[in-house]
């Protein structure tokens, strides 16, 4: 018996010294991160707050993240932290998704992996599913608590067991981080609402009207029509509180390092869950300056820099994705620089509404300067593109080019917005508008990729040679894309061609949105047609599939190759080139309903069309309407 004890004993002591030691290995990581950049982000918080205390507590909350991250993050933490480059290559593929309308739960979506491998995606963005409060959510970037799932979606441990099951199939999970506001349910805002000052400071609260007022001569409205003014009157508490976006969204003052702190641990504790890629959600508008715009200024950019290293800290396999929506040249700092770098990836806002006007123009001219710019900014720098997302299409065009050609932003916001209702132009288009604002003549436009490209309408009336027609509209629009530098993503639905849903008019809750057109639920009934290449979704899916294929198989995708556009003395035919060690790719469009032949001097040999296998020159190419070619030198 003494014997036995003895061995236990031993047995135990061996297990605490190994727990020890794996403990001491972890610590050893994460002084040695500490180390690399402690004097970096004390220099910058104690620049901003120029509070010790509250600096220290930050340092020793992170490290306690950092221990409750578990084995198999940390490793991945590892991995990724040796190839730091490892989401610039060519086989990443995202797709955004609403949980309810893709598999209604998270468990749903789990149940679901084996359909998002059937479509090539390996990056996965699950749209905001924390806790809200209904008909207050602004579809679910009003967040009532930042650690609760909505509780008709599942919990915390679904998460946890959904990012862990994706983790096991090589695919990676973004979320939104809301942290521009709160829901006014938030537990600091009803503290607030309350008198109790800690809980006031931490927005912007003001007990008469000359302060809001002031920031209201400099300061944008971002919904002019539907939530007016940047500010509310809360008549309980008898004060003015800043809401930007919403009334029921309060701004969080991050001139106050608790709420700086309190986000951080908030972002790390998602992180923790699981969670790939957080993207910061309206990053442009976090601080707040009286006599400003209060959008896009220097400490916007401290507060960044601030959570891209305490990321590397702490979870440094964890990706930041900027939702900035502004044109790529000013886009650009939110990447920050080679030594002080911000955010991974961003948004590529302004050529998916490009991409769009060309549509509707038939005329390359403007998508083609986009594309020049993009092309000349660092091959360091990642966007996300896109054709559709869950959000409205804003027409934040280049007027100032337009203007040269004759077409003035009011008319020509109009002309869109009417060829995309298909009321003008010829167009196959079905959608309507968002935000209409009567006084300055402007709205934004809302609709899938498939109603837009004529599907809807083709299917509605039965008209075979139109759907023939929008299809290949809805393959070259994609094939475009995936041709374009950076990383893709398509809005979930759009792989099997799913059209607008209009049954969001008979939910008091989301009528007055027409957003939710493209938000609707998933329609696995269609989606089954996927496996009959003679239906709509089959055609789709098939013809994305084949796209996806060669852009994993094939290097010239790779986020850092060259890529340039090329001429092709015709309006209606865009002209992209990508090369990367050795191998070239050229990519050619018809953004036009009619034949057309473009003429290229790309003459440096023979071509072959990475579709069809046929070779070719790439010199005087005939293009069916909506054709396109991917043709890879020989």
């Amino acid at each position: 018996m003494g014997a036995e004890k003895t061995k236990a004993k031993s047995t135990d002591e061996k297990i605490k010294k190994a727990r020890k030691t794996a403990k001491e290995a972890a610590d050893e990581i994460f002084y040695r991160r500490m180390q690399k950049n402690q004097d970096e982000l004390r220099w910058l918080y104690m620049e901003l707050y120029n509070n010790d205390s509250m600096y220290a507590e930050l340092c020793e909350t992170i490290h306690g993240f950092y221990e409750e991250r578990n084995r198999t993050l940390r490793s991945m933490d590892r991995k990724r932290e040796a190839d730091p480059e490892w989401y610039k290559k060519n086989d990443l593929l995202g797709m955004m998704l609403y949980i309810e309308n893709f598999g209604g739960t998270i468990k749903g979506v789990e149940e679901r992996l084996d359909y998002i491998e059937e479509c090539n995606v390996n990056y996965i963005h699950l749209m905001p599913f924390l806790d809200t409060v209904p008909g207050r959510s602004d579809g679910g970037y009003a967040v009532k608590d930042f650690r609760k799932v909505r509780e008709d979606l599942g919990t915390m441990k679904d998460l946890d067991h959904l990012t862990a099951a994706c983790h096991k199939k090589g695919i990676n999970v973004c979320m939104d981080f809301v942290m521009n506001h709160t829901s006014e349910e938030h537990e600091w805002a009803k503290r607030a609402r309350k008198g109790e000052g800690e809980y006031m400071s931490r927005y912007f609260f003001f007990d008469t009207w000359s302060i809001p007022e002031q920031f209201e001569r400099t300061v944008p409205q971002v919904f002019p029509t539907s939530a007016p003014g940047n500010f509310t009157w809360l008549p309980d508490c008898s004060h003015y509180v800043m809401t930007t976006f919403y009334p029921y969204q309060w701004d969080l003052n991050y001139g106050n390092p608790r709420v700086f702190n309190e986000m951080i641990y908030n972002f790390l504790y998602l992180a923790n869950q699981g969670i790939d890629i957080i993207r910061l959600d309206a990053v442009p508008y976090i601080w707040k300056e009286l006599g400003t715009s209060c959008r896009n200024l220097r400490r916007v950019h401290t507060l960044v820099r601030m959570m891209r290293i305490i990321g590397e800290i702490v979870c440094p396999s964890v990706l930041l994705l900027g939702e900035v929506v502004m044109e790529p040249v000013k886009v650009a700092p939110y990447f920050g620089t080679v030594d002080k770098p911000e955010c991974h990836m961003l948004y590529n806002v302004t050529t998916m509404a490009t991409t769009w006007h060309t549509v509707a123009t038939r005329d390359v001219s403007l998508l083609k300067k986009q594309l020049d710019i993009v092309t000349g900014l660092p091959k360091n720098d990642v966007f996300l593109n896109y054709l559709r997302c869950h959000d409205d299409i804003g027409w934040g065009l280049d007027y100032q080019t337009l203007r040269e050609t004759g077409q003035e932003e009011v008319p020509h916001k109009k002309y869109l917005n009417d060829f995309f209702r298909g009321l003008t132009g010829g167009s196959r288009s079905r959608g309507e508008l968002y935000n209409d604002d009567p006084v300055t003549m402007d709205a934004r436009f809302c609709g899938t990729t498939a109603s837009m490209c004529g599907i809807e309408k083709a299917g509605f009336e039965q008209n075979a040679a139109e759907m023939d027609l929008s299809i290949r509209q809805d393959l070259m629009l994609h094939a475009c894309m995936f041709m374009q530098s950076g990383i893709p993503v398509i809005y979930s639905g759009d792989e099997v061609g799913q059209v607008n849903d209009y049954s969001y008019k008979d939910d008091p809750e989301k009528a007055a949105d027409s957003r939710y057109l493209h938000r609707g639920r998933m329609k696995w009934d269609l989606a089954e047609n996927r496996k009959d290449p003679e239906s709509v979704e089959g055609r789709i899916f098939d013809g994305l599939s084949r796209l996806e294929t060669i852009r994993r198989e094939e290097k010239a995708f790779m986020t850092s190759a060259d890529m340039w556009t090329i001429e092709t003395y015709n309006r209606s035919v865009l002209c992209i080139g990508r090369y990367f060690e050795g191998e070239k790719i050229i990519g050619v469009f018809n953004f036009s309903e009619n034949d057309q032949m473009a003429w290229i001097s790309e003459t440096d040999g023979v071509y072959h069309d990475l579709l069809t296998g046929n070779a070719m020159k790439a010199a005087e190419l005939p293009l069916e309407p909506y054709g396109f070619y991917w043709l890879k030198r020989d």
